[in-house]
């Protein structure tokens, strides 16, 4: 019975010491615990759920991202919900997590600032919080975290400077702050990070000069400072740097020769240094770094020769030169025959001259990119063009090549771009273009091509841009072109010698922006079909044969910014839609037949923004078009009636005149036959004494062919009476009123005559 009751009171202690033992295991890391919770409930979305697991069902080490010590039971030591979608902000508390030694919260939607509280995390070494929206400054406290090796916070949307006490953390070895919106000087301090491996401050908008003291930094392999406004030199020594391995430094406004610095490394394999104002000649020296891979020294101010002996950096997979003042021939193609990596070669906006080499025609299999415009280039493109069956882009435009395009062009199957305008081409566009199917733009404007435009071209079924214009080009638009609904950039055909209709086509061209048949011989209608081109927004019909009103078919192109249909034999009125066109800045209807009132909306305001010369029938619209006023409805009634008025007393008084004339004839004859009568006859003998039925029989009836006037009281018939005489006789209209006036006027006015 004692030895049972040992044991009872054995495991009541033993129970008891457990218990004791629990509670204070809990009472350790609750504040962990509580710190997490403040962190799930701080956000607001969590599409995947990650946070599920996060609950008192589990103990919080197994909770899904959480990684706890082993040393230090319950405390947490690691964060990592990468790539979760979690929205919202950071809690503080999560500065509560003494023992965090990582974080990484990135590709995540966090906004709001990064909670200084993170400055209390002592044992932090791994920060990474990129790709999120974070704003604000960037917390000093930051630097209370000394043990921080890695800080991340790229891609935000921090602002204000860089702390000058980042370089306080000497064993930091990666500094991102890419992608940001910071602005002031880079700190010297940094130059304190002996340790520093990376160092991204790039696309920010930091100002000042390059520190000297970042060419202390021995250990940098990543040095990226682009699309900033840094200005000054580059520190002599950064290009030195034994383990550098990528120098990038592009879009800033940076100055010098710094080309000269370029020591014996074998470790650089991106060199980037455009858009800037760097000056010299590039050294032939620079082919020390054999393990260089990416060559960028565009839009500088680098003159001089091209060094020949590229051929040595083997790895090169791009090398770009352009928009400099390089002035040499194109001998130094034939080292990079050696680069079998060679993807990219850019050498537009310089000074080149010379023939294409045969060499060029032999470069790496691999090429995918070549651009040499606007060079002075000269010759003709030969028939090994063919080999560079990879070429997804060629750019040979606003050169001096000449001669006829070889018809092996055709074999370039994988290209995508192809710019050979502004040159002097000749001959006609070969058909073999057509073969090149995954073709999405071509170029082929500015040449002296001649002949018919190649049907084939509608096999190009990817084409978004196509522009023949100015050329010598002759024959109808292919309806097989005018049909490719791939078009969506700008289709142009203008300045050259095409003739017909436009084609019906027209609308399939539903995804085009700009379409110019300018300057041809077009004619006949604009097909109805037109209105269907809804994302149009320049349209250029200018100096054609085009003819019709106006139509009514270009009512739904309501993205319309330009409208040109000058110089063809439009006819009609103006539409009215015009002006509802909203968006529409420019209006050219020069130099046709149009007539009415020109709209007073839309664009119509702004006379500047229309152009309506050689229309001498329009009128109206506001002051600035300089037109004549036109005349309302009452002013042309008002017009009407005076002229009605002429017209009346003109007639009649024609009408007067001959019944005089008649009278006088009369009179004449019958003096001559009663000069022998007595002079005392009545009154009422001296005048003839006609009947109606008389007046019927001379006037035939007062027939239409024997009227000679019209007025507004009546009409005036010519007759001729039984006896021969010719009589003109006024029909009265009594319904009109004031016809007894003016018969009574009449009257008084012959009663005034003495002859």
């Amino acid at each position: 019975m004692g030895k049972q009751l040992f044991l009872i009171l054995s495991s009541i202690l033993l129970w008891w010491w457990s218990s004791i033992t629990i509670s204070g295991a809990y009472s350790q890391n609750q504040t962990d615990w509580l710190a997490l919770a403040s962190f799930k409930n701080a956000i607001y979305k969590d599409p995947f759920g990650v946070l599920n697991s996060w609950n008192d069902s589990t103990h919080h080490c197994e909770w899904q991202g959480v990684l706890c010590s082993k040393r230090h039971p319950g405390r947490v030591t690691s964060l990592v919900l990468r790539s979760q979608g979690l929205d919202d902000f950071l809690s503080p508390h999560i500065g509560n997590l003494s023992f965090m030694r990582v974080i990484f919260l990135q590709n995540n939607r966090f906004h709001g600032e990064i909670p200084p509280q993170i400055g209390n995390l002592l044992r932090l070494s791994v920060l990474v919080l990129s790709n999120n929206s974070f704003g604000g400054l960037i917390p000093s406290n930051l630097s209370r975290c000394s043990n921080l090796e890695k800080l991340n916070l790229i891609n935000n949307q921090l602002v204000g400077g860089i702390h000058s006490d980042l370089g306080s953390l000497t064993r930091l070895k990666g500094l991102g702050l890419f992608r940001n919106s910071l602005v002031g000087p880079i700190p010297r301090s940094i130059g304190n990070l002996s340790l520093l491996r990376e160092l991204s401050l790039g696309e920010n908008a930091l100002s000042g000069e390059i520190p000297e003291e970042l060419s202390r930094l021995k250990r940098l392999i990543l040095f990226q400072l682009s699309s900033n406004k840094l200005t000054g030199e580059v520190p002599a020594g950064i290009l030195n740097i034994s383990d550098i391995i990528i120098f990038d430094v592009r879009l800033n406004q940076l100055s010098g020769s710094f080309l000269n610095d370029v020591g014996t490394t074998s470790s650089l394999r991106l060199l980037s240094a455009g858009g800037n104002l760097f000056t010299g000649m590039i050294p032939s020296m620079l082919t020390n770094a054999t393990g260089l891979e990416s060559l960028g020294l565009s839009y500088n101010n680098f003159h001089g020769p091209i060094p020949k002996n590229l051929g040595r950096l083997k790895g090169l997979y791009l090398i770009t030169m352009s928009g400099n003042h390089l002035q040499d021939d194109l001998s130094f193609i034939s080292s990079l025959v050696n680069c079998s990596n060679l993807e990219t070669l850019g050498m537009m906006e310089n000074l080149i001259h010379g023939s294409l080499p045969r060499s060029f025609f032999n470069l790496s299999p691999s090429i995918d990119r070549i651009s040499m415009s606007d060079n002075r280039i000269q010759g003709s493109i030969p028939l090994a063009l063919g080999n560079l069956f990879n070429l997804s882009f060629l750019c040979l435009r606003n050169n001096f090549l000449t001669d006829c395009i070889p018809h092996s062009i055709g074999a370039l199957s994988n290209l995508q771009q192809l710019y050979l305008d502004g040159n002097m081409f000749t001959g006609e566009i070969p058909s073999s273009i057509g073969n090149i199917t995954s073709l999405g733009i071509l170029d082929l404007s500015y040449n002296i091509f001649q002949g018919y435009i190649p049907q084939s071209l509608g096999n190009c079924k990817q084409l978004i841009g196509l522009d023949l214009s100015n050329n010598n080009l002759i024959g109808s638009v292919p309806v097989e072109i005018m049909g490719l609904s791939s078009l969506s950039i700008a289709f142009s055909l203008a300045n050259n010698n095409l003739s017909g209709s436009l084609p019906l086509q027209v609308g399939s061209l539903k995804n085009l922006g700009i379409l110019d048949l300018s300057y041809n011989r077009l004619t006949g209608l604009i097909p109805t079909s037109i209105g269907e081109c809804l994302v149009l927004e320049r349209l250029h019909l200018e100096a054609n044969s085009f003819h019709g009103q106006i139509p009514e078919a270009l009512r739904p192109l309501r993205g319309l910014l330009e409208l040109d249909l000058s110089n063809n034999n439009f006819s009609g009125p103006i539409p009215i839609f015009l002006a509802g066109l909203s968006l529409l800045m420019y209006l050219n209807l020069s130099f046709n037949q149009l007539e009415g009132q020109v709209p007073e909306g839309g664009v119509f305001l702004n006379a500047s923004s229309v152009s309506i010369y050689g229309n001498t029938k329009l009128c109206g619209g506001v002051l600035g078009l300089k037109l004549p006023l036109c005349k309302s409805p009452s002013s042309k009634k008002s017009s009407s009636t005076k002229a009605r008025v002429i017209y009346v007393v003109v007639g009649s008084l024609l009408c007067l005149a001959l019944l005089l004339l008649c009278l006088s004839i009369y009179y004449r004859k019958k003096k001559q036959t009663t000069t022998n009568a007595s002079t005392s006859l009545s009154f009422e003998n001296q005048f003839l004494r006609i009947s109606y039925e008389e007046l019927l029989r001379a006037t035939d009836r007062f027939s239409e062919t024997n009227l000679i006037g019209k007025g507004r009281y009546g009409m005036v018939y010519k007759g001729i009476l039984d006896g021969g005489a010719m009589v003109a006789t006024k029909v009265l209209n009594l319904t009109q009123r004031g016809a007894s006036r003016s018969f009574i006027s009449e009257c008084r006015t012959l009663g005034t005559i003495r002859h």
